[in-house]
């Protein structure tokens, strides 16, 4: 178990929870006293096939016993074929490989910079992002990210930012100002609340970009992979982003992230331009190469939507029920309770029964099962949710 002396050797930043786990399978994990908990944060939108997946495990073995790291400096053929399956099932034309969300959305506002300095806007140093988005902690992702509570202590930011006002129609007319180079955001915003792109909006902001040539790049570090119902969110929209980043899902919980482009903006980043050590080596390749197999493998899809769709069925049910439910919102399996309390009480209530949930803010519940979740765990999380807001209301009704 997680003791508070640890803390000596651990940096405080993270406000853990009482509990350590040891290990897990599919929708369960285990602490120390090998206690089952219902996993519903799927380590943060991150193991998307369940914990410890046999088809990615299977070629994780093979690959150990074969080669772990041998730098970009040479071709890896796991590289080259997980590259060529994000680009078979997408819409765009090259990939960058690195290790996590944030570095893929730093080679977005880099490759952003270039490619309008390459095309004759050096002046064009800025980026658009939204009020309560969240792309990353590293100084230019926080930069980027619309909440102050992230940036707190780490100010000046960097320059050239401006975060508008999400799904507002009226904002974006000031996107275009001469200086912007990109417009940066989530189609399902996270960690911010869980808020869906207005599809309207969505479709003018990218009337508005295409007609200035300022790039579209959608964060699908929390979205892609198939957590909103199909492998990308942009699908859903009927757009075509110029740059999408990847990480989480991608490699089944085995660090790995990208960066997606078009031809002509993929060109911006020639040899020496932009580089990581171990960004897309052989494991971290296999890993993507394999979760990718799984969830393109027919019907995956179609699967997910269906179980998708009956959970949200079963929450709405819930929020007519219970008055403490506000609003049901979300997309496929990243799904939010917006709750007239502080989220953070329903997460500890819900670990008190054994089941692992997140927040969102604070008074958004948010909840992300794996992909592979089944009917019946689906009605155990309802079951224990009923259980716990019937805790609360009694609560309520004696004061």
């Amino acid at each position: 178990m997680f003791k508070e002396n640890d803390r000596s050797a651990l940096m405080a930043t993270y406000a853990r929870f009482p509990i350590t786990i040891l290990k897990g399978k599919g929708t369960y994990v285990w602490n120390e006293k090998n206690e089952a908990y219902l996993d519903f944060t799927s380590g943060i939108a991150t193991c998307n096939l369940g914990h410890v997946p046999d088809q990615v495990t299977q070629k994780l073995h093979q690959q150990l016993d074969t080669l772990w790291h041998c730098s970009n400096l040479y071709g890896i053929p796991s590289q080259t074929k997980l590259a060529e399956g994000l680009i078979q099932h997408s819409i765009f034309d090259q990939a960058f490989f690195c290790n996590s969300g944030a570095e893929a959305n730093e080679a977005a506002l880099k490759i952003a910079r270039k490619y309008a300095k390459d095309h004759g806007h050096p002046e064009r140093t800025s980026v658009v992002s939204f009020k309560n988005s969240f792309h990353g902690r590293t100084y230019a992702t926080l930069s980027v990210t619309g909440q102050e509570k992230v940036q707190i202590g780490y100010e000046p930011l960097m320059p050239g930012v401006r975060s508008l006002l999400f799904n507002e129609i009226t904002d974006l007319g000031k996107i275009h100002n001469g200086k912007t180079a990109a417009v940066l955001l989530e189609l399902v915003q996270g960690e911010g609340g869980v808020n869906p792109a207005q599809k309207e909006w969505l479709h003018s902001l990218q009337d508005i970009c295409n007609k200035h040539d300022i790039l579209l790049m959608v964060d699908e570090i929390q979205t892609g992979m198939g957590r909103t119902g199909t492998l990308f969110a942009y699908e859903q929209y009927g757009i075509e982003p110029d740059v999408m980043t990847l990480a989480k899902g991608l490699g089944s919980g085995f660090p790995i992230g990208a960066m997606l482009a078009k031809k002509h903006i993929a060109a911006s980043f020639t040899p020496g331009t932009h580089g990581t050590t171990f960004g897309g080596n052989p494991l971290a390749a296999t890993a993507g190469m394999a979760t990718l197999t799984e969830m393109t493998k027919p019907g995956f899809m179609k699967d997910v939507r269906q179980k998708a769709d009956y959970f949200k069925e079963q929450l709405e049910r819930l929020a007519r029920q219970f008055s403490v439910i506000k609003k049901v919102k979300g997309l496929g399996f990243l799904m939010g309770i917006e709750v007239d309390m502080e989220a953070i009480k329903l997460v500890t209530l819900l670990q008190e029964q054994h089941v692992l949930t997140l927040t969102a803010g604070k008074k958004v519940l948010r909840i992300l099962p794996p992909l592979t979740v089944t009917i019946e765990e689906i009605n155990e999380f309802i079951q224990k949710l009923e259980n716990v807001l019937l805790v609360i209301q009694e609560k309520d009704d004696l004061e």
